[in-house]
């Protein structure tokens, strides 16, 4: 995994300083690179059974979309609110500082389907658990979460550890 971590670039103080940054457009634009990480992030649910993909925006789409690719799964983006054109769930979820939320739309999963979420971070788990909410209030069942990045010092993990986790990357 060391091979992953050399091609993702650290900016400090971005956002904000004190914070260091990890950009994963230095891996995107490899090709080789990018095309092996989600072949390595799709591989532990090959087995699965997984119907859906269901990616948070941004970079959740970014990656999400060629794991249910590698997978032969349809692809679900769960958007900032007004950006889907059909009737949405709505589900709004506290951050450390304010407040935030999702939206997916109501037909976007069937009762039962088998759903693996994927984003490009897991930090606090904040979006996750939104986003793991939305699915099962539709009926979908997560079979796993993947990440490309973790930060473990953030301890996202213990926010959703009533689910599988795959991380490719730990800082």
């Amino acid at each position: 995994m060391m091979k992953f971590k050399d091609k993702i670039r650290v900016v400090m103080d971005f956002p904000e300083k004190g914070i260091r940054f990890k950009d994963i457009t230095t891996l995107l634009k490899d090709g080789t690179m990018f095309h092996d990480a989600i072949d390595e992030m799709a591989k532990p649910f090959h087995e699965k059974n997984i119907d859906l993909v269901v990616g948070p925006e941004a970079r959740g789409f970014v990656i999400g979309t060629p794991v249910a690719y590698a997978l032969k799964a349809g692809f679900i983006p769960v958007r900032k609110p007004g950006k889907l054109p059909a009737e949405t769930l709505h589900y709004e979820y506290s951050l450390e500082y304010g407040k935030d939320a999702l939206e997916v739309h109501k037909d976007a999963i069937e009762p039962g389907q088998r759903v693996l979420i994927v984003d490009d971070l897991l930090a606090t788990g904040g979006t996750m658990k939104a986003t793991v909410a939305m699915v099962e209030q539709l009926g979908g069942i997560v079979v796993g979460l993947a990440f490309l990045i973790e930060l473990e010092y953030l301890n996202g993990r213990k926010a959703l550890q009533n689910y599988p986790i795959f991380s490719l990357l730990k800082y």
